[in-house]
């Protein structure tokens, strides 16, 4: 029976006390919680406050020779505000003082605050929302600060990232600081072209360009951004030039650029102790091979398109360390068979063909995807379709090798440039080859083994981009389509592959000074068709397809102990995919003959 209240008007206690209270046992114990009681109790004392009713405070705000006065609960302040509960509960003099004043903050700013802590709710815009956070630092009014914060990490944007990391520093917001320092490195390139960046101090630049979190397609955009700040004030900032290159990793630098660089930066021109400085790195570069210049922050292993019953048109990434694979955008069409390679950090796919039940079409397009932004866009296609071709870059091109269109077998190379997005032959290979393997090392290009539509090879030619010739050397110790072939330590590794029985789990190296080819140990499993790519000084070779089948499994090859392990498995078993390595993305393909029909799993 629902017993409603009724209200009363007060009653003195002496009225209770004649009251007889009746005994009640056997009912046990109530724990019971009004879930709105607190927000009730908040709710009263904002209504309190309206109407100046228990305030034991007056808070005179001052600001600019305006005063303004809030009348408000000390135990309130105090609730929320470490800053508050110290200045009532201590030895200090405002303890025990009715009246407290402000210096030089906003009232409106003070007022918001006062709101927030008798409603929970604060409300922030653009115009006023550093001013906010501002004073909520100073009061230590977490929960302010912390939406402030949210607020402005929302709203951040190449024009206003300095100016906001700038002043989260200033006031002590670590989060913030944080969130803008990140936001800076990830949109590196955006952020170097607005005003505000180009009010650095030298001091300022050269920690933002000395951190390895920088995310840059390619070091090239670190140089311009140093040269563009020096610009903006050549009689002030010339001085500074040096350190800044010094802080720029050069050797990470295209030599196509550098070279440019020396003969037409104009402030090189007029600085020759930095222009010597890179002319001496230049020619140590030209000189003989380097290490690969260390990365800035993380690099993945993207894998696209492939051949599983269909071409597929799927773009993965996996990421050895966190041992994860990142689903990302797609294609624009399935493709297997393609080529892929990274030209100033941005991943290219060549070629290949669309295969399924309802098409098969040879592709001729190169597709470029951008890590950046995670989107694909179409560049210049090839002179000819090319299904499994060969790819690999030099001297700041992309070469396109063999491969076929239909029954036909293509010895001929083609040569991408950049800068005019052309096409262009180049001196045709002495045979044709389709599954052949293309990798470049110490200035040359190299094409290993691959299939005529009659003979499969062992042969191995060399391409001079100087003299635009192509020069035997050495054959391998096996035949082999379908393998991969990739440089490590100035070294060439054939791996795997199909020498037109089965496929092969053996790998051999090429050691260029003495023109010899030795075998090294093999793989865990025979593959052709597969993906092979260098990571941080290791083999990494992903899928493939043998007599089992689709493969999806991957294994790594390192060097110093000549032993390959079982890493991972990718999502989906596939052959003929494209592979690459570059940054982590800033943030979220005509039916064969039958024994090419066993060497690839296509069908």
């Amino acid at each position: 029976m629902h017993c409603p209240t009724r209200r009363r008007r007060p009653t003195r206690d002496a009225d209770f006390s004649a009251i007889a209270v009746p005994s009640v046992r056997g009912l046990g114990y109530l724990d019971y919680t009004i879930e709105t009681h607190a927000s009730r109790s908040l709710s009263s004392m904002a209504e309190f406050r309206r109407h100046e009713m228990l305030c034991d405070l007056v808070l005179h705000v001052t600001h600019k020779d305006k005063t303004v006065d809030f009348k408000v609960h000390k135990l309130v302040l105090a609730s929320c505000s470490p800053y508050f509960r110290a200045m009532f509960t201590s030895s200090f003099r405002e303890s025990h003082a009715s009246e407290v004043t402000l210096q030089d903050i906003c009232p409106l700013v003070v007022g918001r605050l006062i709101d927030f802590a008798y409603t929970s709710r604060i409300t922030v815009g653009e115009k006023c929302v550093l001013h906010v956070l501002l004073a909520a630092m100073r009061y230590q009014m977490e929960d302010v600060a912390r939406a402030c914060c949210d607020f402005l990490t929302k709203h951040l944007e190449p024009a206003n990232v300095i100016g906001i990391a700038r002043f989260a520093e200033d006031i002590g917001c670590t989060e913030l600081h944080k969130q803008s320092r990140e936001y800076i490195n990830t949109h590196f390139n955006e952020v170097t072209k607005v005003e505000e960046f180009f009010s650095l101090s030298h001091c300022q630049l050269l920690e933002l360009i000395s951190q390895d979190s920088l995310k840059v397609l390619c070091e090239s955009e670190v140089y311009k951004a140093c040269t563009d700040w020096v610009r903006w004030d050549m009689e002030g900032r010339a001085q500074y030039l040096h350190a800044l290159l010094n802080a720029v990793r050069i050797y990470a630098l295209p030599p196509k650029f550098l070279k440019n660089q020396l003969l037409s930066c104009p402030i090189l021109s007029k600085a020759n102790s930095c222009k010597n400085f890179l002319s001496k790195i230049f020619q140590e570069m030209a000189l003989k091979p380097l290490p690969p210049a260390p990365h800035r922050g993380t690099q993945l292993i993207y894998v696209a398109g492939g051949y599983h019953q269909n071409s597929l048109a799927t773009m993965e990434a996996y990421d050895p360390r966190r041992n994860t694979w990142l689903k990302l955008t797609d294609m624009g069409a399935p493709c297997s068979g393609l080529g892929a390679c990274v030209l100033f950090g941005l991943l290219y796919t060549v070629g290949g063909r669309n295969l399924s039940f309802q098409t098969n079409t040879d592709s001729s397009a190169l597709s470029c995807y951008n890590p950046m932004t995670n989107q694909w866009r179409q560049h210049a296609a090839l002179s000819v379709p090319r299904n499994r071709v060969g790819v690999g870059v030099l001297d700041g091109s992309i070469f396109a090798v063999g491969g076929s269109q239909g029954s036909t077998h293509h010895n001929t190379v083609e040569r991408w440039d950049p800068e005019s997005n052309r096409w262009s032959l180049v001196c045709p290979m002495t045979v044709s080859r389709l599954g052949a393997g293309v990798a470049a090392c110490g200035g040359a290009l190299y094409v290993a083994g691959g299939y005529d539509g009659e003979n499969r090879w062992n042969t191995v030619e060399r391409y001079q981009p100087e003299t635009n010739t192509w020069h035997q050397v050495v054959p391998m110790s096996s035949v082999r389509s379908g393998l991969g072939l990739v440089c490590l330590d100035s070294r060439l590794y054939a791996v795997g592959g199909f020498d037109g029985r089965v496929q092969l789990c053996s790998v051999e190296r090429y050691d260029v000074p003495r023109n010899l080819w030795e075998p090294v140990a093999p793989m865990q499993q025979c593959r052709s068709a597969h993906a092979v790519t260098v990571y941080q000084g290791r083999i990494f070779v992903l899928g493939g397809f043998n007599q089992t089948g689709f493969l999806s499994s991957v294994e790594c090859y390192c060097p110093d102990t000549d032993k390959w392990s079982l890493v991972t498995d990718m999502p989906l078993g596939r052959s003929g995919m494209g592979v690459a390595v570059t940054m982590e993305p800033c943030p979220g393909s005509l039916p064969l003959q039958d024994e090419e029909e066993e060497e690839g799993g296509e069908t």
